[in-house]
Protein backbone atom coordinates (compact mmCIF):
# COMPACT_ATOMS: atom_id res chain seq x y z
CA UNK A 1 0.00 0.00 0.00
CA UNK A 2 1.44 3.29 -1.21
CA UNK A 3 1.96 6.04 2.26
CA UNK A 4 -0.75 8.44 -0.11
CA UNK A 5 -3.44 5.94 0.97
CA UNK A 6 -2.85 6.91 4.61
CA UNK A 7 -2.96 10.57 4.18
CA UNK A 8 -7.01 10.85 4.78
CA UNK A 9 -6.83 8.40 7.74
CA UNK A 10 -4.08 10.42 9.70
CA UNK A 11 -5.89 13.70 8.90
CA UNK A 12 -9.03 12.56 10.46
CA UNK A 13 -6.92 11.16 13.52
CA UNK A 14 -5.34 14.32 13.63
CA UNK A 15 -8.98 16.64 13.39
CA UNK A 16 -10.30 13.82 15.97
CA UNK A 17 -7.13 14.66 18.42
CA UNK A 18 -7.97 18.22 17.97
CA UNK A 19 -11.66 18.12 18.82
CA UNK A 20 -10.69 16.28 22.07
CA UNK A 21 -8.51 19.02 23.38
CA UNK A 22 -10.23 19.48 26.52
CA UNK A 23 -11.08 23.05 26.38
CA UNK A 24 -14.99 24.53 25.98
CA UNK A 25 -15.83 25.97 22.88
CA UNK A 26 -17.84 29.08 23.14
CA UNK A 27 -19.37 28.54 19.63
CA UNK A 28 -22.95 26.96 19.35
CA UNK A 29 -22.86 23.11 18.63
CA UNK A 30 -23.52 22.54 14.91
CA UNK A 31 -27.21 21.03 15.15
CA UNK A 32 -27.96 20.25 11.83
CA UNK A 33 -30.47 17.40 12.73
CA UNK A 34 -33.40 20.54 14.39
CA UNK A 35 -36.43 18.10 15.18
CA UNK A 36 -38.34 19.75 17.32
CA UNK A 37 -35.75 21.16 19.62
CA UNK A 38 -36.54 25.06 18.42
CA UNK A 39 -40.71 26.11 18.33
CA UNK A 40 -42.35 29.08 18.13
CA UNK A 41 -44.37 28.82 21.45
CA UNK A 42 -44.85 31.04 24.01
CA UNK A 43 -44.47 31.21 27.87
CA UNK A 44 -47.11 31.50 30.05
CA UNK A 45 -47.94 35.26 31.05
CA UNK A 46 -46.35 36.28 27.88
CA UNK A 47 -46.96 39.00 25.55
CA UNK A 48 -48.25 38.22 21.92
CA UNK A 49 -49.41 41.31 20.12
CA UNK A 50 -51.45 39.38 17.46
CA UNK A 51 -54.07 40.03 20.11
CA UNK A 52 -55.66 42.87 20.81
CA UNK A 53 -55.25 42.04 24.70
CA UNK A 54 -51.56 41.27 24.20
CA UNK A 55 -52.10 38.14 25.97
CA UNK A 56 -50.85 35.05 24.92
CA UNK A 57 -52.94 33.11 27.18
CA UNK A 58 -56.00 32.37 25.77
CA UNK A 59 -59.56 31.99 27.31
CA UNK A 60 -61.57 29.06 26.99
CA UNK A 61 -63.60 29.46 23.74
CA UNK A 62 -67.16 30.64 25.52
CA UNK A 63 -70.05 27.78 25.70
CA UNK A 64 -67.31 25.06 24.83
CA UNK A 65 -66.31 22.47 27.69
CA UNK A 66 -62.40 21.07 27.93
CA UNK A 67 -62.29 17.17 26.78
CA UNK A 68 -63.05 14.73 29.94
CA UNK A 69 -64.34 17.52 31.84
CA UNK A 70 -68.53 17.20 30.79
CA UNK A 71 -69.99 16.59 33.85
CA UNK A 72 -74.20 16.33 33.38
CA UNK A 73 -74.84 15.48 36.71
CA UNK A 74 -74.29 18.71 39.46
CA UNK A 75 -75.63 16.76 42.20
CA UNK A 76 -73.07 14.05 42.07
CA UNK A 77 -70.09 15.97 40.93
CA UNK A 78 -70.35 18.98 42.36
CA UNK A 79 -73.00 18.42 45.87
CA UNK A 80 -75.06 21.48 44.34
CA UNK A 81 -78.64 21.77 43.08
CA UNK A 82 -78.97 22.81 39.42
CA UNK A 83 -80.03 26.17 41.06
CA UNK A 84 -76.32 26.17 42.54
CA UNK A 85 -77.70 25.49 46.40
CA UNK A 86 -75.72 22.73 48.14
CA UNK A 87 -77.70 19.34 48.22
CA UNK A 88 -79.02 18.18 51.67
CA UNK A 89 -77.93 14.25 50.90
CA UNK A 90 -75.85 12.18 49.54
CA UNK A 91 -76.85 10.94 45.99
CA UNK A 92 -75.55 7.91 46.07
CA UNK A 93 -76.34 4.79 48.14
CA UNK A 94 -74.73 4.51 51.16
CA UNK A 95 -73.91 0.71 52.46
CA UNK A 96 -72.04 -0.51 54.81
CA UNK A 97 -68.91 -1.08 52.51
CA UNK A 98 -69.61 2.67 51.13
CA UNK A 99 -68.76 3.94 54.78
CA UNK A 100 -65.96 1.23 54.76
CA UNK A 101 -64.60 2.56 51.82
CA UNK A 102 -64.96 5.94 53.17
CA UNK A 103 -63.29 5.11 56.17
CA UNK A 104 -59.58 4.14 54.26
CA UNK A 105 -59.93 7.51 52.37
CA UNK A 106 -60.73 9.68 55.46
CA UNK A 107 -57.61 7.76 57.25
CA UNK A 108 -55.48 8.12 54.32
CA UNK A 109 -56.66 12.37 53.66
CA UNK A 110 -57.74 13.55 56.31
CA UNK A 111 -56.44 12.17 59.79
CA UNK A 112 -53.27 13.90 59.58
CA UNK A 113 -55.38 17.34 60.27
CA UNK A 114 -58.57 16.47 61.81
CA UNK A 115 -57.54 13.38 63.67
CA UNK A 116 -59.28 9.70 63.94
CA UNK A 117 -62.59 10.73 65.52
CA UNK A 118 -62.82 14.69 64.30
CA UNK A 119 -62.15 16.31 66.64
CA UNK A 120 -59.65 18.29 64.87
CA UNK A 121 -56.65 17.00 67.19
CA UNK A 122 -54.61 15.58 64.09
CA UNK A 123 -50.71 15.33 64.15
CA UNK A 124 -50.37 18.51 62.09
CA UNK A 125 -51.17 20.52 65.17
CA UNK A 126 -48.49 19.08 67.37
CA UNK A 127 -45.60 20.94 64.94
CA UNK A 128 -47.63 24.73 65.08
CA UNK A 129 -50.50 24.29 62.96
CA UNK A 130 -53.77 26.05 63.56
CA UNK A 131 -56.33 23.09 64.80
CA UNK A 132 -59.55 22.22 62.44
CA UNK A 133 -62.77 22.67 63.43
CA UNK A 134 -64.24 20.33 64.86
CA UNK A 135 -67.10 17.78 62.93
CA UNK A 136 -69.26 17.58 65.72
CA UNK A 137 -70.02 21.30 66.53
CA UNK A 138 -73.88 21.82 65.84
CA UNK A 139 -73.11 24.04 62.81
CA UNK A 140 -71.52 20.73 60.79
CA UNK A 141 -73.60 18.17 62.43
CA UNK A 142 -77.06 20.38 60.82
CA UNK A 143 -74.66 21.40 57.61
CA UNK A 144 -75.80 19.88 53.76
CA UNK A 145 -73.75 17.05 52.21
CA UNK A 146 -72.91 19.15 49.66
CA UNK A 147 -71.47 21.35 51.68
CA UNK A 148 -68.86 18.51 52.98
CA UNK A 149 -68.02 17.19 49.36
CA UNK A 150 -67.63 21.07 48.46
CA UNK A 151 -64.60 21.25 51.17
CA UNK A 152 -63.10 17.87 49.97
CA UNK A 153 -63.09 18.60 46.58
CA UNK A 154 -62.29 22.67 46.79
CA UNK A 155 -61.10 22.73 50.08
CA UNK A 156 -61.98 25.77 52.73
CA UNK A 157 -59.99 28.65 54.41
CA UNK A 158 -56.79 27.45 55.13
CA UNK A 159 -57.48 24.04 54.09
CA UNK A 160 -56.68 22.92 50.60
CA UNK A 161 -58.87 21.15 48.30
CA UNK A 162 -58.30 17.23 47.62
CA UNK A 163 -60.13 17.19 44.46
CA UNK A 164 -56.76 16.07 42.13
CA UNK A 165 -55.89 13.59 44.99
CA UNK A 166 -59.38 12.29 45.10
CA UNK A 167 -60.08 12.35 41.25
CA UNK A 168 -63.18 9.22 41.90
CA UNK A 169 -66.08 10.96 42.52
CA UNK A 170 -67.77 8.18 44.81
CA UNK A 171 -64.53 8.52 46.83
CA UNK A 172 -65.07 11.66 48.05
CA UNK A 173 -68.68 10.90 49.05
CA UNK A 174 -67.85 8.08 50.72
CA UNK A 175 -65.30 10.70 53.46
CA UNK A 176 -68.89 12.63 53.47
CA UNK A 177 -70.61 9.58 54.47
CA UNK A 178 -67.61 8.81 57.00
CA UNK A 179 -67.84 11.97 57.89
CA UNK A 180 -71.25 11.70 59.24
CA UNK A 181 -70.91 8.17 60.90
CA UNK A 182 -67.92 9.72 63.12
CA UNK A 183 -70.34 12.57 63.91
CA UNK A 184 -73.29 9.54 64.78
CA UNK A 185 -71.05 8.04 67.10
CA UNK A 186 -69.88 10.74 69.23
CA UNK A 187 -73.59 12.49 69.34
CA UNK A 188 -75.59 8.88 69.32
CA UNK A 189 -78.32 8.32 71.89
CA UNK A 190 -79.79 4.90 73.41
CA UNK A 191 -82.70 5.56 70.71
CA UNK A 192 -79.85 5.20 68.17
CA UNK A 193 -78.51 1.83 68.84
CA UNK A 194 -80.73 -0.98 67.98
CA UNK A 195 -82.73 -2.84 70.78
CA UNK A 196 -80.55 -6.46 70.41
CA UNK A 197 -77.13 -3.90 70.36
CA UNK A 198 -78.20 -2.38 73.43
CA UNK A 199 -79.15 -5.65 75.01
CA UNK A 200 -75.61 -6.70 74.43
CA UNK A 201 -73.97 -3.60 75.92
CA UNK A 202 -76.17 -3.56 79.12
CA UNK A 203 -75.14 -7.38 79.54
CA UNK A 204 -71.43 -6.84 79.15
CA UNK A 205 -71.71 -4.11 81.87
Amino acid sequence: MKPTYYLPLLLISALSIAGCRGTISEKPPVHPQQNMDFQDYYEAQEKNVFFADNRAMRDPVEGTIPRGKWKDNSELHYGKSPDGDFISKIPVNVSKAFIHRGKEQYEIFCTPCHGSTGIGNGIVVDFGLVPPTSYHIDRLREIEDGYLYNVVVNGVRSMYGYGSQIPDVEDRWAIVAYIRALQTSQNATESDIPADKLQEIKSAE
